[in-house]
């Protein structure tokens, strides 16, 4: 992460396919809930992916690379040793 401290918590996901197809077209949201002084992002890129899909519109030989970073707070309170 850039900026102060940084990251304890590192997620990443690959997925690939050769046709991918909604029948809906789909409602997605990234939202990040928790405590005060967590500092996250998440971020992805795409191959053969449009940033908003259409529904009923096969996509071919696509490529997603997602990751999500999370640094704690830099003080905990209430932490023992």
């Amino acid at each position: 992460m850039t900026g102060a401290g940084a990251t304890d918590i590192s997620f990443t996901a690959h997925v690939a396919g050769k046709t991918l197809r909604w029948h809906e077209d789909p409602a997605t949201e990234v939202s990040f809930h928790g405590s005060d002084g967590f500092r996250s992002r998440s971020s992805s890129e795409r191959v053969g992916l449009p940033d908003r899909v259409q529904s009923r519109h096969t996509y071919r030989d696509i490529t997603v690379d997602y990751r999500l970073d999370c640094a704690l707070p830099d003080q905990e309170t209430g932490r023992t040793e």
